[in-house]
């Protein structure tokens, strides 16, 4: 103490640049800098005495969350302003609307910003504020819209907090062309990982680092804890990998359907998101969360904002269920145990939480659609202060559900449990579990549940985490990225000029000149289908160097060349609709559900997703129209665009009708013929037209058979490949398809049928059965037993059960 803070030097220091009173809803409070908050901001000093030598690069301020960054912010700059002579201006950069607020109420608490209009509500407010005189000015980066030079001062100051991706885009570049002369130093709470080393060639090296490990030993936060509940999956198929594996072969998928369907279990959102799972979760996290012994506050971070909900609606099923239980197990309790009894359900009853999620537009309808209403939410989070409710320890909204809102820059120490059911990696990880470290009274540790199985990653970037400077990884030459996107530059103007797409004559026209030179470009380069994916190839590889270069000025020369090539390439998919994996994505759930045990999911204790289908109305073209444009435009555009569309109506229909698998083999036929340059470009066009006509016939079929499409898939399945028999056989066979399915629906497809063995097997019996009395003679035994087979394949392939089917997700 005496050769360290008492210091003469070190003391005054102290006194006069490091203490701070601040506002808080429990009156004024004094604060005094702790001993990682001095070191790191006088090496934010030195690095701006020195700062001509430094090319405007401060450095890195790693401090870990719950260590005060905020404070150390205004720590820094008021030192400035009391000791270097100049007229600084302070600029405060954050990437999202909690962090701009929060980190604004902190300066304005401390009594730093008196004036009314230090934070920038637009661009142009924002170019106002730098073009004027002001201590400090707080902005989002995304307000960085234009690059242009608004002030070449050199005493403005750059404080970035939370450096991550956002601070080293376009948007960053704006910002430094915006401000060519400035001095920036980055704020962050977790390391520069593998993908984020970039922000040291932005901001400079490492000036300070405490990470978490010190702040623990320092008590400066809270010791984490992990508790794995991840629900077991009960099998009973032991193969199920191998099914899968073989179920997407036989696919046969695209390379887009493939890469969709990658994506989409990549994030295992559908694994997370299936019901009898979220019922699992839902029960236990009451059961954890009453159970618990320092009964703080406690955050539920799921998927996505209906996830959100629905784990809202059940947590609240089950806490019903709960209290219940209670009550009875109370009145069975011996005496000196009810008191207890009583007061876990008193709290209970009291306990109140709520969703908590970002506004989105649609989102009523979007919610209805899934069978949820967020109304009810909505107007709590408009009509509530429900941040400070819950930030107020005495509130008794104790638990909130949350997707991606209060997970950053959002400080509750008595929040002391987080459960995560949602996957995360990196500084998001680490900025999510941060919120349950806060130091309070009675609490010695945050808790972390973990139902998502994101401790791999935790392992991972606790290592770097608690690592200190020992985390470092090597950074990428930026001149090699230079280099390697000139290189695709050239490779990419020579695929366009092959194609006679003139990209020199796009980037000097202006106006309409300029969109006629861009449809050129989107015509010359759908000719095949191997030119087109070449030029989108290396079109992603162009965007993808040009955003790794970004925001180093030797980005700027190479803006007016990637422009106009991502313009093309954005043209070009525009002209395909979204690939469809709908149909692999049923099997795949009737895959789980043959697979999975009806008991679901168990968590131990520790020792459908139908989306809507984008239908194509081919009925609502008009065929002579758009034969009338074909003659004087852009042919090849038109005709990929054509494609696209019937592409997707046929994939819609067979998925309705498995059938009309031989619609799609003379599709693929006729497009094989294009590629290969056997059919021209107005033969091809032709093709395209009949071939969706005779679509839009198969379309009425059902009219004029005088059934539905339901019956109508029943029947043609029955009755193709096609079979000799009478009039009156014929319409025999119809109503046979009708009793079929209207005795299913009614009787036998329940919830879960698939599931069950019992259910399957009445199912079948029930089908053989009607076939067996409606079908006619000429169906000998062994066809008669295809068509059973079929049939059955069919109902368990498009119906869910309890009216769920491919015809109503449709």
């Amino acid at each position: 103490m005496l050769r360290g803070v008492c210091d003469t030097k070190r003391f005054l220091d102290l006194v006069e640049n490091f203490c701070l009173f601040q506002e808080v809803p429990g009156g004024l409070i004094k604060l005094t800098a702790k001993n990682h908050q001095y070191l790191g901001v006088n090496n934010a000093l030195e690095a701006l005495a020195d700062i001509r030598h430094r090319d405007g690069k401060l450095g890195v301020f790693w401090h870990t969350q719950g260590s005060g960054k905020s404070v150390s912010m205004i720590f820094f700059a008021q030192k400035v302003m009391r000791k270097i002579p100049g007229n600084w201006t302070f600029v405060v950069v954050t990437d999202r609307q909690e962090l701009d607020g929060q980190i604004y109420k902190n300066f304005a608490s401390a009594g730093v910003v008196t004036e009314g209009r230090a934070q920038a509500e637009s661009s142009e407010h924002l170019r106002q504020l730098l073009a004027e005189d002001h201590r400090y000015i707080f902005t989002l980066i995304h307000k960085f819209r234009i690059p242009e030079e608004v002030s070449t001062r050199n005493d403005i100051i750059v404080i970035t907090d939370e450096a991550h991706r956002t601070q080293y885009d376009t948007l960053a570049l704006n910002m430094r062309t915006a401000l060519p002369n400035a001095s920036f130093l980055a704020f962050t709470g977790t390391p520069l990982i593998v993908s984020e080393e970039k922000t040291k060639q932005v901001f400079g090296d490492y000036i300070s680092v405490y990470d978490f490990q010190q702040s623990v030993d320092d008590g400066s936060t809270v010791r984490l804890y992990y508790e794995n509940r991840i629900p077991e999956l009960q099998l009973v198929n032991e193969n199920l990998n191998e099914d899968m594996e073989r179920l997407l072969e036989e696919a046969e998928l695209d390379e887009t359907q493939e890469k969709k369907l990658e994506r989409e279990f990549g994030r295992e959102y559908h694994l997370i998101t299936r019901e009898d799972r979220l019922e699992a979760v839902a029960k236990d996290v009451v059961a954890h969360f009453t159970g618990r012994g320092f009964q703080g506050k406690a955050m539920m971070i799921c998927i996505d904002k209906a996830t959100a909900i629905r784990m809202y609606d059940k947590v609240k099923k089950y806490w019903e269920k709960k209290i219940i239980a209670l009550q009875e197990e109370k009145n069975a309790a011996l005496e000196e145990k009810r008191s207890e009894i009583e007061e876990r359900i008193a709290r209970m009853k009291e306990t109140d939480m709520a969703v908590v999620v970002s506004q989105g537009q649609n989102e009523i309808a979007e919610m209805n659609e899934k069978g949820l209403d967020i109304k009810p939410h909505r107007k709590r989070m408009v009509e509530e202060d429900l941040e400070t409710k819950f930030k107020n320890p005495d509130d008794p909204f104790r638990l909130v559900f949350v997707c991606a809102m209060w997970m950053t820059g959002f400080d509750v120490p008595s929040c002391s449990t987080l459960y995560l059911d949602k996957p995360m990696r990196n500084h998001t990880l680490m900025q999510t579990i941060a919120r349950a470290n806060r130091v309070y009274p009675g609490k010695v540790s945050g808790l972390i549940v973990d139902y998502a199985g994101v401790f791999r990653n935790l392992e991972k970037a606790l290592s770097i985490y608690g690592a200190g400077r020992g985390g470092d990884k090597p950074v990428e030459d930026k001149a090699a990225l230079v280099a390697a996107l000139r290189q695709a530059l050239v490779e990419t103007k020579s695929l366009c000029q092959e194609q006679g797409a003139h990209l020199n004559a796009i980037q000097s026209a202006e106006g309409f000149a300029r969109v006629g030179l861009l449809d050129d470009a989107v015509d010359a380069l759908v000719g095949t289908e191997e030119i087109k994916l070449r030029y989108l190839d290396l079109a992603n590889t162009v965007q993808r160097l040009y955003k790794a270069v970004l925001p180093d000025p030797a980005a700027r020369e190479f803006a007016i060349e990637v422009t106009p090539i991502n313009v093309i390439a954005d043209k070009i998919r525009a002209l395909t609709p979204p690939a469809d994996i709908s149909l692999v994505m049923q099997q795949v759930e009737g895959l789980l559900d043959r697979s999975i045990a009806t008991e679901g999911y168990i968590i131990r204790e520790l020792s459908p997703p139908f989306g809507d289908e984008h239908w194509i109305d081919l009925s609502n073209i008009d065929f002579e129209k758009l034969a009338e444009k074909f003659k004087i435009s852009r042919k090849r555009t038109i005709n990929e665009k054509l494609k696209g569309q019937v592409a997707q109506k046929l994939m819609a229909m067979v998925r309705l009708n498995r059938t009309r698998m031989d619609y799609m083999e003379r599709f693929q036929t006729m497009i094989d013929a294009y590629n290969a340059g056997s059919v021209n470009a107005e033969e091809f066009f032709k093709q395209l037209v009949d071939f969706a006509q005779s679509l839009n016939e198969e379309e009425k079929r059902a009219m004029g058979e005088q059934l539905n499409e339901e019956e109508l898939a029943l029947f043609d399945l029955l009755t193709k490949p096609q079979i000799e028999m009478s009039k009156a056989d014929w319409e025999k066979v119809k109503a046979t398809a009708r009793q079929l399915l209207a005795t299913l629906k009614a009787e036998k497809l329940v919830l879960d049928w698939r599931k069950r063995q019992q259910a399957r097997a009445e199912v079948r019996v029930t089908i053989e059965k009607l076939l067996d009395y409606g079908l006619p003679k000429v169906y000998t035994p062994e066809l008669f037993e295809q068509k059973t087979t079929a049939v059955f394949q069919h109902v368990y392939d498009s119906y869910y059960g309890y009216g769920r089917s491919v015809y109503t997700a449709a």
